[in-house]
């Protein structure tokens, strides 16, 4: 790996993780495991309703995303990457076998997830929104762009705006847990936001209306995050 690819993507650790602090709902504390740690929430489960509800938030992080991280911890045992990145380690994942790519790509995928929402919307940054405009004409078309992405995706999986190796914005979906930090990626990037569209993320309240989730999810994008993100991948 060059060495700014590195630097990119340690800088990129530091940014996704969500914030910890008072959780209010529930007691669990993060978890650790060497170098990769199950994190806090940062908010508490019913903070983002009415567009995502808690007991799907509950369910969501205490079962899902829990679950992927200690399949992840229990795959890699053993092996060497107890202290690599999650970045380093998604950059050979083809050759580390389903288990690792699976459940380190749920891992990380959350922990992106979480951290790019918040309670509180805040006003996009200048740059960012600057940015957007020059890859994507405007922010409506970004986030129209997006939601296709989301909303058309077949099964389940992911859609990402990410940074590619090229300087430039663009929008992917991936299935499962794949993301674009994978060397298995069919376009590579550092992944600025991710909207989860596997439907445990949202049949709770939304049933079989992806496409209502996707657009619902603008109103809770923590925009200060991803301009953070856009600003460590730029180095």
């Amino acid at each position: 790996m060059k060495r700014r690819d590195f630097l990119t993507f340690a800088g990129m650790a530091a940014i996704a993780a969500p914030v910890a602090g008072s959780l209010l709902s529930f007691k669990s504390g993060a978890e650790q495991f060497t170098g990769h740690t199950f994190p806090e929430l940062g908010y508490a489960f019913n903070a983002l309703e009415p567009y995502i509800d808690a007991k799907t938030m509950e369910l969501h992080y205490n079962k899902h995303h829990r679950g992927y991280y200690t399949k992840f911890v229990d795959a890699i045992k053993g092996t060497g990457l107890e202290n690599q990145p999650m970045e380093v380690i998604f950059t050979k994942v083809s050759q580390l076998g389903e288990a690792v790519r699976n459940n380190g790509g749920g891992y990380y995928n959350h922990n992106l997830f979480w951290g790019n929402m918040a309670p509180q919307q805040k006003p996009m940054p200048e740059t960012l929104k600057k940015e957007i405009e020059k890859n994507f004409g405007s922010v409506d078309g970004f986030k129209e762009k997006f939601g296709t992405a989301a909303k058309t995706l077949f099964g389940s999986g992911w859609a990402w705006l990410a940074l590619g190796n090229d300087g430039k914005l663009f929008i992917t979906s991936m299935p499962n847990q794949d993301n674009p930090l994978m060397d298995i990626a069919p376009q590579r990037g550092v992944p600025l936001l991710a909207l989860d569209v596997w439907e445990h993320a949202y049949y709770l309240k939304y049933q079989n209306r992806r496409a209502e989730y996707a657009d619902n999810f603008w109103n809770v994008v923590n925009w200060d995050v991803v301009d953070k993100r856009l600003k460590a991948a730029n180095g």
